[in-house]
């Protein structure tokens, strides 16, 4: 009887956690919904003083600058036409055509080994 007893105690303790849980997480989520609120009021606040103080000049910013954007076409136009104006190259000695392959091989290696090694040196 006294375990019967024990589990609906249990039960009983499992159930006013969960709902002092739920309570939690809703005031939590509630407060992190007022912030969000918050954040968007000054967000617009900002953006309206803003566009007050410039309305002529209204410029979006983008993600690459134009000097960035002018490195990356000239990049693109070398990669394009200095092919076409060197002369073709010989092939690369076969030592550092098998270095690629080397390099796969170690760091294959390195992913497949346990993390917790103590003594890397036993399994080499």
């Amino acid at each position: 009887m006294s375990r019967k007893n024990q589990s609906k105690q249990t039960l009983m303790y499992l159930e006013a956690l969960n709902s002092k849980l739920m309570r939690l997480s809703k005031d939590h989520m509630a407060s992190r919904a007022r912030a969000h609120q918050m954040e968007l009021k000054k967000s617009q606040a900002q953006g309206i003083s803003s566009s007050s103080s410039s309305s002529s000049s209204s410029t979006k910013k983008s993600y690459f600058g134009i000097e960035s954007f002018m490195l990356l076409v000239c990049l693109t136009a070398s990669l394009l036409i200095l092919p076409l104006v060197l002369p073709p190259l010989p092939p690369p000695p076969l030592m550092l055509l098998l270095l690629p392959i080397c390099i796969l091989l170690v760091l294959l290696l390195l992913g497949l080994m346990p993390s917790d090694v103590r003594d890397i040196t036993s399994y080499l």
